[in-house]
């Protein structure tokens, strides 16, 4: 155990008072025996002050009080000089050795933990060190390696760099004219220098200098301001000038220039040179004369100045200019080329044998060469020569087969150009293509040996095959071509040989086409890739770019890979009933209910085809195929009654309905049922069949409204209000069992009973907006205003985002002024809703700008296609402002797409006699209803 005492029992440090430091004097006791302990002594302060002062290094006091300066001032001073001076304000009189253990046991342990830190501070500093030279490196750092590279520079380099020039001499002229100053010029000085044309040809101007002196007097008492004010701003364009050139004086040497931005801008130019300023040529004239002097063996600089020139219309000058260029840079093919551009025929030809002296291996001079004979047999001469220089250049074997006329001696020049050059492709492939198909087979075999990772000569052969009528050798040639080029690693990457493929179409030669895509399209896909939609993907873009060939053959090849998917063989008839014919189509389907039998939609669409080509009874044989593979569904058991019905066999029809509610008893059937009879008239069949119905599907809403609509069109309105209060009690969630209901009783003429069955329609659907714009409309009908506004608030918090509630609220809650800043908030907060749409193209029709209402349906009726209203509007507005070619565009467009949805187009088709309307009749129908 420690030997120190408990703190309360230590004794006191040496002079304690206890309070002394909150300002304690002592106290007196009652017997007056005068202060507990008295404070330190004069002596012990002192002895204090002076051992702390030595410990700070500064003189002992002298007296008691003493370091303290006479002024105030400087006594502040001193006091805040070191902050360890613990005079004044924080003067404690108390210092002792207690005082003084305690600074060296603080100093100890600050030494203590700055030891125990130092190695990591220190390396976090050396880090930061070495990140700061890393983001900031000196100049040196940064370009060693460059000079390290810069010992393999060889003399030759060294020797071609060019002078710099006088930097330090421009540095400094530069600085002076930063410093020079510049004073307004007085109109005598001006007047003086105008009229003893002290100014140069560069300021003159002849509005100026015309009758200088008109309208002054003999004597110089009239001053002609105009002329003062012109002069002026002719030297001010001098002045700036030269400030924009860098320059001393207007003729003098331009010192910053930007050669290739402005050759760049040069060749770019397309203004004649009369609209040009003479100052402008003249500028940069100065600038290209410049980059001469400064590297003459640059040639883009001679051709500049050159072209130049001639832009000014000074050809002889462009001549010479390259003349010198040709001089300075020999071996430059562009410098020459640019020359005998310049020059007519006869020196072109002197030129170019001067350039094909100094280049004759340039296959460009060459050419050009040969462009300047106009005698075929000159041509092949140069050519020829051309060719015992440069016997590897296939551009020269091709102009030289191009110039001859009889074939036999074309084959012989690619026949000798194949020998020198047994790489060249190109050279193989235009030796085969002139020679018989027995010749051409032997020309590629040759070319496979000599280039065995082409993959064109391969394509070449199959072609080859194709145009000679043998097909199945097209897919060998292409099996045996395809396991050279992965032997070669030389494959083309999946998406090239679809490339490759399109080719072979848009040049006529599907076979090829076909072959290529069954060989390659699942080239380097594994099978755990989602090779289905892969190729569905690339048959798709085939057909966007309209090679539907190829898009067959992906599909074929897909169908042989996953032939029993149903989403395969959709995606192929699709692509045979756009682009294809209808034998094709119906092949196809049939090869996809063999394939896929329990796919209802392959079987009806196969149905169907056979029936829209006037086919009934091949129809029936389908469907009847169709019963014995889908013996319950209930779709191909509908749509073999809509054949029957729509072909007038009312009673196969209703045989059919009997037995597919004994076959596959589902609600659909008595649905269709009931609707069947409906149609027919027989009102009272009908009731006794969703009265049955009813009792198999109590919770089918359908069923309730048809039993409600049943009565309602033999006027027994209470026997409906019952069937649709059962239904809405059965099927709380059916919005239009709903609607009916409260539609009813609005009939009867009971409004009350109708706002409170929408009211309890919103607490079963709160988020339905067809039931809150039923609502307003409601209280529109009944001329409560007031109402419709605080239920059209109500709808928007419900369903902020519904295009129906906006477009309810435009039309009938806002004033016209304020139509087109709701319309464009409603479409900032409801995007992409196609009832805004048709909504903002009734807003710009209401403004006669009919194109921009007409674009909007556009957008409305391409954003959702399935809603007939969209149509009908469209087709309204067509027939009071559109034509004749624009209806007939928009009424196939709604045929194609046959719209199922829509307020007033559902009410169209299912009203009386809608189900024996057209697409066209519907659309008529539903325009004239719209309002």
């Amino acid at each position: 155990m420690s030997g120190r005492r408990d703190f309360l029992t230590q004794q006191a440090p040496e002079n304690y008072v206890a309070g002394l430091g909150r300002g304690a004097t002592g106290f007196t006791t009652r017997s007056d025996l005068g202060p507990a302990r008295e404070g330190p002594s004069e002596d012990q302060i002192k002895e204090a002050l002076a051992k702390r002062a030595a410990q700070l290094g500064n003189d002992p006091p002298t007296a008691y009080g003493a370091g303290k300066k006479k002024a105030d001032e400087e006594e502040v001073e001193d006091q805040f000089r070191d902050a360890e001076n613990e005079e004044g304000l924080f003067a404690t009189g108390n210092y002792d050795r207690d005082d003084d253990e305690a600074d060296r046991i603080y100093q100890a342990v600050d030494e203590r933990q700055d030891k125990r830190r130092r190695a990591t501070r220190e390396a976090r500093e050396q880090e930061q060190r070495d990140q700061y030279e890393r983001d900031n490196p000196k100049i040196q750092q940064q370009f060693a390696d460059l000079k390290r590279a810069l010992g393999a520079v060889s003399d030759e380099d060294w020797a071609s760099i060019p002078e710099v020039g006088d930097l330090t001499g421009k540095n400094r002229r530069s600085k002076q004219n930063a410093r020079q100053r510049f004073y307004a010029v007085p109109d005598s000085v001006l007047a003086g220098a105008r009229d003893s044309t002290q100014l140069g040809t560069e300021v003159q101007d002849d509005a100026v200098m015309t009758e200088a002196g008109a309208g002054d007097q003999a004597d110089g008492t009239m001053t002609n301001f105009a002329d003062i004010g012109a002069a002026r701003d002719r030297v001010l364009a001098v002045r700036l000038d030269q400030a924009a050139q860098g320059t001393e004086s207007v003729a003098g040497t331009s010192t910053s220039i930007d050669p290739r931005g402005y050759l760049t801008s040069l060749s770019m130019s397309e203004r004649k040179a009369g609209e040009v300023p003479v100052g402008d040529i003249k500028r940069a004239r100065q600038l290209l004369e410049s980059v001469i002097k400064t590297n003459p063996r640059h040639g883009p600089g001679w051709i500049a100045a050159a072209r130049l020139e001639e832009f000014a219309g000074k050809i002889v000058a462009a001549r010479n200019v390259m003349r010198r260029g040709c001089e300075m840079c020999p071996k430059s093919e562009d410098v020459w080329l640019e020359s005998i551009r310049l020059h007519d025929n006869q020196n072109a030809k002197i030129i170019a044998a001067k350039a094909i002296e100094n280049n004759d291996r340039s296959v460009r001079l060459w050419v050009e060469a040969m462009k300047l004979e106009s005698v075929p047999a000159a041509k092949k001469r140069v050519l020829r020569k051309a060719l015992d220089h440069i016997p590897q250049s296939v551009a020269i074997w091709k102009e030289a087969v191009n110039l001859e006329e009889d074939p036999a001696d074309a084959r012989l020049l690619l026949a000798k150009a194949t020998e020198i050059i047994p790489l060249s492709v190109e050279l193989w492939l235009a030796l085969a293509r002139l020679e018989d198909p027995d010749n051409a087979q032997r020309v590629l075999n040759k070319a496979r040996q000599a280039v065995p990772g082409s993959y064109e000569i391969w394509i070449a052969a199959a072609r080859l095959q194709e145009q000679v009528g043998k097909s199945d050798m097209v897919f060998r040639v292409m099996e045996r071509g395809i396991k050279s080029l992965a032997k070669a690693s030389a494959m083309l990457k999946r998406e090239e040989w679809i490339t490759q493929a399109e080719i072979c179409e848009e040049e006529s030669a599907p076979v090829t086409c076909q072959a290529i895509i069954k060989e390659t399209l699942g080239w380097s896909l594994d099978e755990d890739d989602d090779r289905k939609q892969i190729w569905l993907d690339d048959a798709k873009a085939s057909t966007n770019r309209g090679r539907f060939e190829t898009a067959r053959a992906i599909c074929a090849y897909a169908l042989r890979v996953f032939y029993n998917r149903k989403s395969l063989w959709l995606a192929a008839a699709d692509l045979e009933r756009t682009h294809g014919t209808k034998d094709a189509l119906w092949a196809l389907l049939e090869k996809a209910v063999a394939s896929c039998p329990s796919s209802e939609v392959l079987w009806m669409q196969l149905a169907r085809e056979k029936w829209s080509a006037g086919s009934i009874d091949d129809a029936r044989r389908v469907l009847g195929l169709a019963f014995q593979q889908n013996p319950g569904n209930e779709n191909i058991w509908l749509e073999a009654v809509r054949l029957e019905a729509d072909n007038g066999e009312t009673d196969k029809a209703r045989n059919l309905l009997e037995t597919a509610r004994s076959e596959a008893n589902t609600d659909r059937v008595w649905i269709k049922s009931i609707t069947f009879e409906r149609q027919l008239g027989n009102t009272a069949v009908a009731l006794d069949l969703v009265q049955d119905a009813l009792t198999k599907f109590p919770t089918a809403a359908k069923l309730h409204m048809q039993k409600g609509q049943l009565y309602e069109a033999q006027s027994l309105l209470p026997q409906a209000r019952t069937a649709y209060a059962t239904g809405t009690r059965a099927c709380p969630s059916s919005t239009p069992l709903w609607l009916l209901s409260s539609r009813l009783e609005e009939r009867m003429g009971v409004v009350v009973k109708a706002r409170s069955v929408l009211d309890r329609a919103r607490l079963a659907l709160p988020k339905s907006p067809e039931l809150w714009t039923e609502s307003i409309r409601l209280e529109l009908r009944a001329k409560n205003s007031t109402a419709a506004q605080a239920k059209l608030a109500q709808a928007l918090q419900a369903c902020p985002t519904s295009g129906l509630i906006w477009a309810e609220r435009i039309w009938h809650l806002e004033p016209r002024t304020q139509r087109k800043p709701r319309i464009l908030e409603a479409i900032q907060k409801a995007d992409n809703d196609p009832i805004l749409f048709v909504t903002a193209a009734r807003i710009f029709w209401g403004e006669r700008k009919l194109e921009k209402a007409d674009a909007w349906f556009t957008k409305a009726a391409v954003l959702e296609p399935d809603l007939g209203d969209t149509w009908g509007w469209w087709w309204k507005f067509l027939l009071a402002h559109g034509t004749e070619e624009k209806r007939a565009e928009v009424l196939a467009k709604c045929i194609a797409v046959d719209p199922r949805h829509g307020e007033v187009w559902q009410a169209v088709r299912k009203g009386e006699g809608g189900w024996k309307m057209s697409v066209e009749e519907v659309l008529v129908e539903t325009a004239r209803r719209l309002e």
